[in-house]
C-alpha cells in the first residue's frame, strides 16, 4: 500500500481525490457525507487542490471501448528542439502523457486520434517534417491492463470499501448498443474536457439542449464507456516526484500475465499491451530514483516471463490529460 509523503496534503486530502476517482461528478456534500465532513470543508479543500496539486476533473474519450487506435510515441530530438516539440504536441487535443526524457533529446507520447486520418496526419505528415525530429519510433497499443476509468491514487487506500461504495454512481441503464459518439455530442464533450464537474444548466447554455437531453446524453455516454470522468494531479505533492516509463519485452505466451500482474503493482499508473519491439509498456509513479531501482530489481525483476525491460526516466512532464503549459 502506497503511502502519503507530503509536506502540504493529509490523508484528507488523499480521501478527497479518491473518492473523486471514483466519481468525479459527485457533489460536495455527498463527499462530505461519506467522509464525515462538512461539504464547506469539502469545497476548499477542492479549491486549494487546483490551486496547489493542479487538480482537474475532466471528462476524457475512451478510446479503446470506442475502437479507435491508441500509440505509443518516441520522438528523439536534437536537444534544442525538444522542447518545442513537446509543448506543441501538448496543445493537440488527441495527444496525452507527454514527458522529456533521456536528458531533454526524447520525448514519450501517447497519441489519441479522434479523427480517421489524424494519425497518418501526425505521423505521415508532421512530425517526418519537424527538422529537430531525428526518430520516430511508434508502438500501436493493443489492451489496456491498467488505466483509463481506474485511478492510481485508489492504490493508497485511502476510502474504505463501504465509502468507495457510498460513492459509486447508481448502476447506469443498460447502455443500447456498443460505446459511440454522435456528432451532435461535439459541444457536451467540449464543455466537460474543459471541466467534467460542469453542471447541468452550465451544460444546458453550452449545449442548446434541454436540461433533461444533457442529462440523459451523459448518463448514456458514461453507461456505454465511451466517457468517463477522470483527475488530473500532479503526484509530487503525494510525495512521489519521479514518474518513468518501462518498455517490457517477454515471451509471447507470458504477455497477458504480465500485463495482469502489473496492474496490481503500487507503483502502476498505467500498463497496456503494444505491436513492436516490447510487447508490454508501463508507466510508473515512484517516490525517487532509489524508489526505481527498488521497483526494478524486485517487482519487476521477479515477474516470470519478463526477458528485458528499459527504463525511461522523464525529466519532466509536459502533459497529462491536459495542456497546461511546460510544468
Amino acid at each position: 500500500m502506497l503511502e502519503l509523503e507530503s509536506d502540504t496534503l493529509d490523508p484528507l486530502d488523499v480521501q478527497l481525490l479518491s473518492a473523486l476517482e471514483v466519481d468525479g461528478r459527485a457533489s460536495f456534500s455527498r463527499i462530505g457525507a461519506v467522509l464525515g465532513v462538512s461539504d464547506q470543508t469539502i469545497a476548499r479543500r477542492y479549491r486549494r487542490l487546483c490551486a496547489e496539486a493542479g487538480l482537474r476533473v475532466v471528462a476524457v474519450r475512451d478510446a479503446e471501448r470506442l475502437g479507435q487506435d491508441q500509440w505509443m510515441l518516441r520522438l528523439r530530438c536534437a536537444p534544442d528542439g525538444a522542447t518545442v516539440i513537446a509543448d506543441a504536441l501538448a496543445k493537440r487535443p488527441d495527444t496525452a502523457w507527454i514527458g522529456l526524457a533521456s536528458g531533454g533529446t526524447e520525448i514519450a507520447c501517447m497519441t489519441r486520434p479522434r479523427h480517421p486520418g489524424d494519425h497518418d496526419d501526425l505521423l505521415l505528415g508532421k512530425l517526418p517534417r519537424t527538422p529537430s525530429v531525428v526518430e520516430i519510433r511508434a508502438q500501436q497499443l493493443l489492451h489496456r491492463f491498467y488505466g483509463g476509468p481506474t485511478g492510481w491514487v485508489r492504490k493508497f487506500r485511502a476510502l474504505s470499501e463501504e465509502q468507495a461504495a457510498a460513492l459509486r454512481p447508481a448502476p447506469p441503464p443498460e447502455a443500447d448498443g456498443p460505446a459511440r459518439l454522435e456528432p451532435e455530442d461535439a459541444p457536451l464533450l467540449a464543455a466537460l474536457e474543459r471541466d467534467g464537474r460542469a453542471t447541468y444548466p452550465e451544460l444546458q447554455r453550452a449545449t442548446g439542449r434541454s436540461e433533461s437531453s444533457v442529462k440523459r446524453r451523459l448518463a448514456a455516454l458514461l453507461a456505454s464507456g465511451a466517457v468517463y470522468i477522470d483527475v488530473e494531479y500532479r503526484s509530487e505533492v503525494l510525495g512521489f516526484s519521479k514518474s518513468a516509463l518501462l518498455w517490457i519485452t517477454t515471451t509471447p505466451a507470458a504477455m497477458h500475465s504480465v500485463g495482469q500482474a502489473l496492474a496490481f503493482h503500487d507503483e502502476v499508473a498505467f500498463a497496456a499491451a503494444t505491436a513492436g519491439p516490447s510487447h508490454v509498456v508501463v508507466t510508473v509513479v515512484l517516490r525517487d530514483t532509489a524508489h526505481l531501482y527498488a521497483y526494478l530489481s524486485g517487482p519487476v525483476g521477479r515477474l516470470e516471463g519478463v526477458q528485458h525491460v528499459e527504463a525511461m526516466p522523464f525529466l519532466r512532464r509536459v502533459k497529462q490529460l491536459t495542456y497546461q503549459g511546460l510544468w
